[in-house]
């Protein structure tokens, strides 16, 4: 059994790996700044090198430190048989404003523990990458050419023309993103995770590391925070239903993605770092199935009892998204043998049942009005 290191261990993705590396028979330690935005105000169970155990018979130590912590960095790096790399800010949206905060924090933050690495022996590095860095999802056109670059002009998005266009204007056809499909960068945030993503894959190999990269897709499950309005759609929309507001719902709702839940992505991690033939690749995480936001938000509030609130569908774009996204994980099959095991239709009881146990927020965190107040909305 292994020690492990996860960076933003604390935040909703680390807590399930925790449980599934414990699990497994594993010791963890933990490297988290605790940010508010995204722990709703939650600050760590004692101090630093304090221990939890999840239930488990293995402690978790904490330090609780900024990934840009050099001195942090390196003391939690001792001894450790692999990191799994999760600290980031996220939130696609709110990158197109906090510049600094997101380059900062998610890819400063990755060269110091890079850095740190390279003077310590660790035997592999998992990160996690993002489904953004796709930007539009592969598409076809009627005559079966192969579109990797599907743009929409602000022109179109203004209009409500929102379904992208092939090179001569033609309609497309959407397909599951397979990890060929050539990266196309949206947003600053997309930016800063396909930076992660290269640094890692780039720098561990010379230093003799094997690197992983998991690129996820839409992450939902118990324990996202509902006070962070740049969080998951889900929680967001959970958080709007339990102050009793509609789902906000950007465009015409008929955009499509791919939710996964997020012990398939636990999962998943610990499977990247036992695999013997995933080093050195990047692999797509997802359910390999796509839903329509307004088909998701319309679930959620009859899972929570509350079909009163219909979806308020905005008819307006944000900058920084993009229309349909969904996973091909016929690799995450073959190379890490991975199946997902939590599929939507049957994880939204599991769901609400953690989200009904939460203190109802007056009135829902506003993301809407403030990138509508920077001209971000289209």
């Amino acid at each position: 059994m292994g020690l492990y290191l996860i960076t933003g261990g604390q935040g909703f993705i680390g807590k399930h790996l925790t449980d599934e590396l414990l699990g497994a028979g594993h010791e963890v330690r933990i490297i988290d700044s605790l940010v508010e935005q995204a722990h709703g105000g939650r600050t760590a169970s004692g101090k630093n090198g304090a221990a939890r155990t999840n239930g488990h018979s293995h402690a978790v130590e904490i330090i609780r430190a900024d990934i840009r912590d050099r001195a942090a960095i390196r003391q939690a790096l001792k001894g450790v048989d692999g990191v799994f790399h999760l600290a980031a800010e996220v939130g696609v949206g709110q990158s197109m404003y906090e510049i600094e905060r997101y380059v900062g924090a998610n890819d400063v933050g990755t060269a110091v523990l890079l850095e740190e690495m390279t003077r310590q022996t660790v035997p592999r590095v998992i990160v996690a990458s993002s489904m953004s860095v796709y930007g539009e999802g592969l598409a076809f056109t009627d005559e079966g050419l192969r579109v990797e670059n599907a743009q929409r002009s602000p022109q179109a998005l203004k209009r409500g023309d929102f379904e992208p266009r092939g090179p001569n204007g033609e309609r497309l056809v959407r397909a599951p993103t397979d990890e060929g499909k050539r990266v196309d960068l949206a947003s600053v945030y997309a930016l800063t995770k396909y930076v992660q993503e290269r640094l890692v894959m780039m720098i561990a190999p010379t230093y003799g590391i094997e690197a992983v990269a998991l690129r996820l897709f839409n992450v939902f499950g118990p324990g996202q925070t509902l006070t962070n309005p740049y969080t998951g759609v889900l929680a967001i929309f959970a958080g709007r239903l339990l102050a009793g507001e509609p789902p906000l719902v950007f465009e015409d709702g008929m955009q499509r993605r791919d939710f996964v839940h997020v012990r398939d992505v636990a999962r998943a991690f610990r499977l990247a770092m036992e695999a013997p033939d995933a080093a050195g690749e990047v692999v797509n995480i997802g359910s390999g199935v796509s839903r329509t936001v307004l088909d998701v938000a319309r679930a959620l509030a009859t899972a929570l009892g509350r079909d009163d609130l219909e979806p308020q569908v905005l008819q307006r774009s944000r900058a920084g998204d993009i229309r349909h996204c969904f996973a091909d994980i016929g690799k995450a099959r073959l190379v890490l043998g991975f199946e997902p095991q939590h599929h939507l239709e049957n994880a939204l009881d599991d769901l609400v049942a953690w989200v009904e146990k939460q203190k109802r927020p007056r009135k829902s965190a506003d993301a809407h009005g403030e990138l509508a107040a920077r001209g971000l909305v289209l």
